[in-house]
């Protein structure tokens, strides 16, 4: 095949990535022209043979026949938009990407002599993959040909990790996150991370569903890989309850998160918790919750701005651990209460830690995750004489002073920074002795998969699973930099930190979209992944427990006896009105009504009135003879 070009005008808007254009196997499209792959250079379009229908003969023809590793690179400067048309005809470039992605999708791809590792065991295995599902696991595989083989030995086979809590393209607060669903997932894909899940945080009192809707726009046309939304319930009414449900049936949401911090702005009071909780557990979502005492933290805000603390460390000071210990019992009670499983985010503290550890131990449905900075950093960060350094460790709940608070808090593990996350979590957890490499992959996929009801489709290599799955050296090390990092941002929380563990391929739903840290995804090139209710992970237990632990009334004849009327006081504070519906001055023929002067806790018992033995004299005083033992002193 020959190098054919096209000239382009001006309706066709044609998006560039940030991909190097060296490689061979690499279809160029720039305002002078296209190159095919068999071009003998790549980066040079050949002269331009006349356009029209031919030229779209050729394209179709050579985006059918690209390689795993053929890539589309849309010239002329990063993310540039040009809006051109062919000759003779125009070119849709969604069909051009969803050619793309179909092509990609179909890639068969066969990783050959690596260890797979899963949460439960590890063994020595092929992994073979063809339209964009893990199609068989072990050795000697009889494949078709045309596979692309890539070489893992020596090195571990994994499943693409799962970040739960993401933010991205969101502003909170009067501040705004730097990353879009571009750069973010392009970071996690880089970084070994094939599925995140963002956060959707409404305004108070505004609609959830248009929150949501706003969002997915913005997601499906940047994200360039496999993504699941959280809903922020962040005000509660009957609006919320049936959008909630709306959200969970016709929109394949199933977590939302709740609140108990950020007083004014999105903190639920307990009574509203407990009806959220309840409601999660009747659409069988997963109940997502922020545990600090809002109302404390309020407070402890205005005494240390009084004592002219407003500095980074004033987020320490009025956080303290007590408050998130606190606020986290009682999430796990109103849970409880409400039968509903809880999933608590950004655990920060051991008191938090423990607090959850004595709930699990009572059987409790309770699950917690923190993130890699509080299970990495301390935070005596806060009082860095240099502002700017101590400020950019500022987050919510704040990182803890105690030093021991990091490898306590490793088990919980769950969000953070996007492309430095698994490499962190294999240096200060597997390099350290703290886990095993089963381990990690429970910490970073398998566990999240099976809360978030994803396992096995995601979250384990075995046939029929999805193709996420990543190529990672163990041995290989890299320094993190925020002069190489991928996300955004001007300041990385790991800088220099050296750490072992590095992926060398990343494969997402079966597309090749890493290697060697090349990035070769398209924008938008990612979906969203509608989530199933009741996950067994948390639910089954609740069933059970409901079945053999229902509340049941005492079977009794009726009672038949005399009916004291009382005042309820309880009732008159609440508003209630009379017992019964009866007038407060009126009662039924017969009904005993006891009054008096002392409540002594609504007791028939009176002292004011007459009693039964006021017939008898008084005595104002009386002597004491002497009493067996000794005599008195007369004096009474």
């Amino acid at each position: 095949m020959v190098s054919s070009g096209f000239t382009v005008s001006s309706e066709l808007e044609l998006k560039t990535s940030r991909l190097p254009t060296v490689l061979l196997g690499v279809i160029i499209i720039t305002p002078q022209g296209l190159v095919l792959p068999s071009s003998p250079n790549p980066t040079h379009p050949l002269p331009q043979p006349q356009a029209g229908p031919s030229a779209l003969k050729h394209l179709r023809l050579a985006l059918c026949q690209l390689s795993s590793r053929t890539l589309l690179v849309l010239g002329n400067g990063e993310r540039e938009r040009e809006r051109r048309v062919l000759e003779g005809g125009s070119v849709n470039l969604e069909k051009i990407n969803g050619i793309m992605a179909a092509n990609m999708g179909s890639m068969r791809i066969l990783i050959k002599g690596g260890k797979v590792v899963n949460d439960d065991f590890t063994q020595e295995a092929d992994v073979y993959i063809e339209n964009g599902i893990i199609q068989q696991v072990g050795k000697e595989l009889m494949i078709p040909g045309g596979a692309k083989v890539i070489d893992a030995s020596g090195k571990l086979v994994l499943p693409g990790g799962i970040d739960t809590s993401v933010h991205l393209q969101e502003t909170f607060m009067n501040a705004s996150i730097q990353d879009d669903f571009y750069s973010g997932t392009k970071a996690a894909l880089m970084g070994g991370t094939t599925m995140v899940m963002a956060l959707v945080l409404p305004e108070q009192h505004c609609s959830l569903l248009d929150a949501y809707e706003k969002c997915r726009a913005l997601a499906d046309a940047k994200a360039c890989c496999d993504y699941a939304l959280h809903v922020g319930v962040t005000w509660w009414g009957p609006k919320v309850r049936n959008e909630m449900e709306t959200l969970v049936r016709e929109h394949g949401v199933n977590s939302f998160q709740m609140f108990m911090a950020y007083k004014d702005m999105m903190m639920l009071r307990d009574s509203e918790l407990y009806q959220t909780l309840q409601t999660c557990k009747d659409i069988g979502a997963i109940a997502r919750v922020h545990a600090e005492n809002g109302e404390l933290v309020a407070e402890s805000a205005k005494e240390a701005l009084d004592l002219g603390i407003s500095g980074p460390e004033g987020i320490e000071i009025s956080r303290p651990e007590e408050l998130e210990s606190e606020a986290t019992h009682r999430a796990v009670t109103i849970a409880n209460r409400a039968r509903c499983p809880i999933y608590l985010v950004n655990v920060s503290s051991m008191p938090a830690g423990d607090m959850i550890a004595a709930a699990k131990m009572q059987g409790k449905v309770v699950h917690a995750e923190t993130t890699v900075a509080h299970a990495v950093l301390n935070g005596m960060q806060y009082y860095h004489q240099d502002w700017a350094h101590a400020a950019a460790h500022v987050i919510v709940p704040p990182l803890r002073l105690d030093p021991n608070t990091p490898s306590f808090l490793m088990g919980l593990l769950g969000n953070d920074t996007l492309s430095d996350r698994m490499s962190v979590i294999w240096e200060r957890g597997v390099v350290t002795g703290k886990m095993d490499e089963n381990r990690f992959v429970a910490v970073t996929s398998s566990n999240a998969a099976k809360i978030y009801n994803l396992y096995p489709r995601k979250g384990r290599i075995i046939p029929g699973a999805d193709a996420d799955v990543v190529v990672w050296d163990p041995d290989a090390t890299r320094t993190i930099s925020v002069s190489t990092q991928v996300q955004g941002g001007d300041f990385n929380l790991y800088e220099g930190m050296r750490c072992h563990g590095v992926p060398l391929v990343t494969i997402s739903r079966g597309r090749l979209v890493c290697e060697n840290g090349v990035f070769m995804c398209a924008e938008g090139s990612g979906k969203f992944y509608p989530q199933r209710t009741f996950p067994d992970y948390l639910y089954k237990k609740m069933v059970q427990r409901e079945k053999s632990q229902a509340y049941k009334g005492v079977a009794r004849d009726p009672y038949s006896g005399d009916v004291a009327k009382v005042a309820n006081a309880m009732k008159k504070e609440l508003g209630l009105g009379p017992i019964d519906g009866d007038n407060a001055d009126k009662g039924p023929p017969g009904a005993r009504v006891h009054q008096g002067v002392r409540d002594l806790h609504e007791s028939s018992f009176s002292l004011s009135g007459s009693q039964v033995d006021d017939h008898i004299p008084k005595r104002s005083s009386a002597r004491i003879l002497a009493p067996p033992g000794g005599r008195s002193s007369g004096i009474c």
